[in-house]
């Protein structure tokens, strides 16, 4: 069976203190998001505009930076950085699904084809009123 890592993406709305990655971010996209990863893949990380990558039990502060603010420059910089960090915790093989929007998948999703890693982004395209009602079809309560 192929090893899945699902990749959620951070988003604006945090908690006010330090907690765990997995319920710093509090909109009800990234809890649906989240819940969705739980259940269809074997682990999953948090693409985080501040952070790069974050396993979902790492301690994080909140923060207000977002990659929809960055100039393109700046989206490569931190797109480096996120290869980096991946690729350290990706198995060959894996097949990853992408939970998360365009800025945060267009310099990712290259890298990893490019390293032979099967890619899914089920939502993409889609409107956020639309990506809820895609996860609400798609996972369990």
């Amino acid at each position: 069976m192929t090893n899945r890592v699902a990749l959620v993406s951070c988003v604006k709305s945090k908690r006010n203190s330090e907690t765990p990655a997995r319920d710093m971010y509090t909109s009800s996209l990234f809890t649906k998001m989240r819940r969705y990863a739980e259940q269809h893949a074997e682990a999953w990380f948090i693409l985080s505009a501040e952070h790069g990558v974050l396993a979902p039990d790492e301690l994080v502060a909140p923060y207000e930076k977002t990659l929809n603010k960055m100039i393109k420059a700046e989206r490569l910089v931190w797109a480096e950085r996120v290869q980096q960090q991946i690729i350290q915790v990706l198995l060959p093989g894996t097949k990853v699904i992408f939970l998360a929007g365009k800025r945060y998948r267009e310099d990712i999703v290259p890298f990893l084809t490019s390293k032979g890693f099967s890619v899914e982004v089920p939502m993409q395209g889609l409107a956020i009123g639309s990506q809820l009602s895609w996860l609400n079809r798609y996972t369990h309560k």
